[in-house]
């Protein structure tokens, strides 16, 4: 039988599910959009939680606030939150594989929300998109190539 990790918070710190899953939503969505990968750092906390993308550009007012509603239509939708288990090798043809740490099982944990993201995952979520609240993003800014995306739920 394979030995599966059980979720890990790297940060000893209680995560709160909702912005953790809001996390998910908005990073995958800003990948998308951009082709710019998830965020190479993240702050995510119950407060307030930030994100950091390398992009050639800085995302205007309209841009963040386009992402702003777009969550929130998720959110409104009411979305289902799953869980699946695959091996590392399965999972290598469809994610990036750079996070994860060495001694992490044959076995990795999914996380997907509905329709709208997918993603390799040890954290706490909530079970649907309805218990995130509202999606605000509260400030942006953008220096040397780097925007940092700042986000609250209300």
């Amino acid at each position: 039988m394979t030995e599966i990790n059980p979720p890990i918070n790297a940060h000893n710190k209680e995560e709160y599910p909702p912005m953790h899953t809001a996390e998910h939503l908005l990073n995958g969505e800003i990948a998308r959009r951009y082709k710019c990968g998830r965020a190479f750092s993240s702050h995510i906390e119950r407060k307030k939680s930030k994100l950091d993308y390398h992009l050639p550009a800085a995302m205007n007012d309209s841009e963040l606030r386009s992402l702003e509603e777009y969550i929130n239509r998720i959110v409104t939708e009411d979305v289902e939150v799953t869980e699946d288990f695959i091996s590392q090798e399965d999972a290598m043809k469809r994610f990036d594989m750079s996070r994860l740490p060495e001694n992490a099982s044959e076995t990795v944990r999914i996380i997907k929300v509905g329709k709208y993201d997918e993603c390799l995952c040890a954290g706490t979520h909530v079970k649907r998109t309805s218990e995130i609240g509202k999606f605000r993003i509260t400030s942006s800014r953008y220096q040397d190539g780097v925007q940092r995306i700042v986000f609250k739920l209300d």
